[in-house]
């Protein structure tokens, strides 16, 4: 997508600190973190959010799981615990329209969302 901002950050079009890239997924600091520890998990190919994963296209998802263990060991917070987080569509929070996974850490998290 032309217009997307997470494709532009794939592209190197926009800076981004990352934390993790593979050549299916993407990872790097939220510019607005909610908690000390706040990566985006994305894949590289743009799927709006997880409505628009195919069949044929799953393996994404556990593409982007694998990830996410790799990011939890090397950010130490592998034993202590982290959230996982994707909102899908605009009702529950999407701002950026491609499909992202956000990884919280850093402390004690309450029973709530963040």
């Amino acid at each position: 997508m032309e217009d997307c901002l997470f494709c532009k950050i794939v592209k190197g079009e926009v800076p981004s600190e990352k934390v993790y890239e593979d050549d299916k997924v993407l990872a790097f600091k939220d510019i607005n973190p909610a908690t000390p520890i706040h990566v985006l998990v994305i894949p590289k190919k743009h799927y709006e959010n997880v409505l628009d994963v195919k069949e044929e296209d799953k393996e994404i998802i556990a593409d982007i799981f694998q990830a996410i263990n790799k990011i939890a060991k090397k950010l130490g917070v592998d034993k202590d615990g982290f959230r996982i987080i994707s909102n899908c569509g605009k009702d529950a929070g999407q701002e950026v329209m491609h499909l992202h996974f956000h990884f919280l850490a850093g402390g004690k998290m309450g029973p709530k969302i963040i």
